[in-house]
């Protein structure tokens, strides 16, 4: 079937009001696209820059159908969206990814699965549903592991972490993972010697036409992603595996939009895929600035079927993450940052989402900088986040 171009003019949903939502929203209106979001939160960050926004959950199918009915395509910023919600909007107008992408990467174990029936490299992992099965997984792994929550869980919720610290009660340390899984069905991953962690960006219209980012390196702390660059030091080989990886992932989903690859790279030179993201990510944001393109425009084009967007590398960009904490003093009340002082750094930028309740942990916007060099764009962003 050949797929026609959804216009400038027309109408695009979203299933999330997230930063990300907000964002790919701001892009499209700049392209001259309608916006529709779904989001649970009545002042979710998407609100303010939308034509409308229907307060509804993601399991809830009918408000779905009600987005798609006043849109010529959906698309998402957020995977955890019920695939009967999936499915009510596809009865109206395309939705993109769509759901046989959805409920692979909604699953953890799934997603795991998935990638080994498909070739794809991974490090040594197990599935449990148990808490004997997870006391079984960590022993023939080895002692050190990360363990993830199936469904759910982001930016370091629903993960634990055995055997990183010592001195630690092991049975206290196997009781504390069991219970960051919601003591339920999770993966368990052998911890593997990192040289560094980095991500690539890909996109696929439903033409079939791919595009692929130069890779992103990440930098995270707690389990949440601290600060980005683009590009990712990487040599000449390494990058083009990257690449051609994410491309084979892109191609084997049959993607329609963008899908984000979390890779590690080993100390020992392997390329190992972590987790899948079938959505704009954190790591590109500093794309908005890097690249001709930015992952929000990109995204428009994929789902609308338009020719995709250049993804050279204009000039090395690094972000770093403003978490609620920095709205917070140390004896917990409330501060604010002096974005001045952050601003004053030649090179940054100042990005806020419109949320209004700083809490630790909580994305509540990033930092961007640029320079002649990701290194120089790293410390230029640092500097800044220093100085609030």
């Amino acid at each position: 079937m050949n797929a026609q171009p959804i216009l400038p003019g027309a109408t695009i949903g979203i299933f999330g009001g997230g930063q990300l939502g907000r964002m790919t929203a701001m892009a499209a209106r700049a392209m001259g696209y309608r916006i529709q979001v779904l989001d649970p939160d009545p002042a979710c960050p998407a609100r303010f820059v939308v034509d409308g926004c229907i307060e509804a959950n993601w399991d809830d199918s009918r408000e779905a159908a009600n987005l798609a009915r006043g849109c010529d395509v959906v698309t998402l910023e957020i995977e955890q969206i019920s695939t009967a919600s999936l499915d009510a909007a596809a009865s109206f107008v395309p939705v993109r990814p769509g759901r046989s992408v959805l409920e692979v990467i909604q699953d953890r174990i799934e997603q795991k699965a998935w990638l080994r029936r498909n070739g794809f490299p991974l490090g040594d992992y197990r599935a449990v549903h148990t808490f004997e099965q997870l006391r079984e997984a960590i022993a023939a792994l080895g002692g050190r592991c990360f363990c993830k929550s199936a469904t759910g869980g982001y930016d370091g919720r629903g993960q634990g972490k055995v055997g990183f610290r010592a001195g630690v009660d092991p049975e206290e340390e196997l009781r504390g993972a069991w219970e960051a899984l919601g003591q339920g069905a999770g993966v368990v991953e052998k911890a593997v010697e990192l040289e560094r962690e980095i991500s690539v960006l890909v996109a696929r219209s439903p033409s079939g036409e791919v595009k692929v980012y130069p890779a992103a390196w990440n930098h995270h702390e707690n389990q949440i992603l601290a600060w980005s660059v683009m590009p990712a030091p990487l040599s000449d080989a390494m990058a083009a595996e990257a690449r051609k990886l994410a491309e084979e992932i892109a191609d084997t989903f049959q993607l329609e939009g963008i899908l984000a690859v979390e890779m590690f790279v080993t100390t020992s030179g392997e390329l190992l895929v972590n987790e899948l993201a079938p959505r704009p990510h954190n790591s590109y944001h500093a794309s908005e600035r890097a690249s001709v393109t930015s992952q929000f425009e990109q995204l428009v084009r994929a789902v609308c079927d338009l020719p995709l967007g250049d993804v050279e590398i204009v000039q090395p960009c690094a972000i770093a993450n403003l978490l609620g904490d920095v709205w917070i003093e140390a004896d917990g009340s409330p501060r604010e940052p002096h974005f001045d002082r952050a601003l004053a750094v030649p090179g940054v930028r100042l990005h806020l989402y419109e949320k209004h309740l700083p809490r630790k942990g909580r994305k509540m916007g990033h930092l961007s900088a640029v320079g002649a060099t990701a290194d120089e764009a790293v410390a230029s962003v640092l500097k800044a986040q220093e100085l609030l």
